[in-house]
C-alpha cells in the first residue's frame, strides 16, 4: 500500500546489542555461581569494590558509587548485613547517619572472590590476543559511554 513503510526484517543475532546482552547474562550466571559459595553475588560488586580497602562509606555514598537509588542500596545493604557481609556503625561526623564497612569475614574472602572472577574472565577471553582483549575493553567502554549519553 502506498504511504505505508515496509519494516525491514530485523535479525537479533546480527545485532551488537543482542550479543552484549546475551554475554552479560551468561557472565552474570557464571560469576554468581562462582561467588555464591563464598557468600557473595555479582550485584554486590559495587559495594564490595568500594569497601575492599577496609574503609567505610555512608549509604548515600555507596548508592552514588553504584549508580543506584538510595532505597535500592538500602535493601541491598540490609541483605548484605543479614548475610554477614557488611556491618554498620554510627558516623562520628553525623549522629543521624551510619557508615557501612565489610565484615572481617568478608574481607578475608575477597582474595578468593577475585580469583574466581579472574578465572571466568580468562575463560571468556580464551584464545584472544592481548591486543584483542584491549580492543574489546576499549569498545565496551565506548558502548557504555555512548549509552550513558542517552540516559536522562
Amino acid at each position: 500500500m502506498q504511504g505505508e513503510k515496509r519494516s525491514e526484517s530485523w535479525d537479533p543475532t546480527a545485532s551488537t546489542s543482542f550479543w552484549i546482552n546475551h554475554a552479560s547474562k551468561v557472565l552474570m550466571r557464571l560469576q554468581d555461581g562462582r561467588l555464591r559459595p563464598l557468600g557473595f553475588g555479582m550485584r554486590q560488586m559495587p559495594v564490595l569494590h568500594a569497601l575492599s580497602d577496609g574503609g567505610s562509606m555512608s549509604q548515600k555514598e555507596l548508592a552514588r558509587f553504584a549508580g543506584v537509588e538510595q532505597p535500592t542500596m538500602a535493601e541491598m545493604l540490609a541483605r548484605m548485613e543479614r548475610d554477614g557481609v557488611v556491618e554498620r556503625g554510627p558516623d562520628p561526623k553525623d549522629g543521624r547517619a551510619s557508615l557501612t564497612s565489610l565484615t572481617r569475614k568478608a574481607l578475608l574472602r575477597l582474595p578468593k572472590l577475585k580469583e574466581e572472577l579472574i578465572e571466568v574472565e580468562r575463560a571468556a577471553t580464551a584464545g584472544f590476543s592481548a591486543a584483542e582483549k584491549e580492543l574489546l575493553l576499549t569498545l565496551l567502554q565506548r558502548v557504555v559511554k555512548n549509552l550513558g549519553s542517552l540516559e536522562p
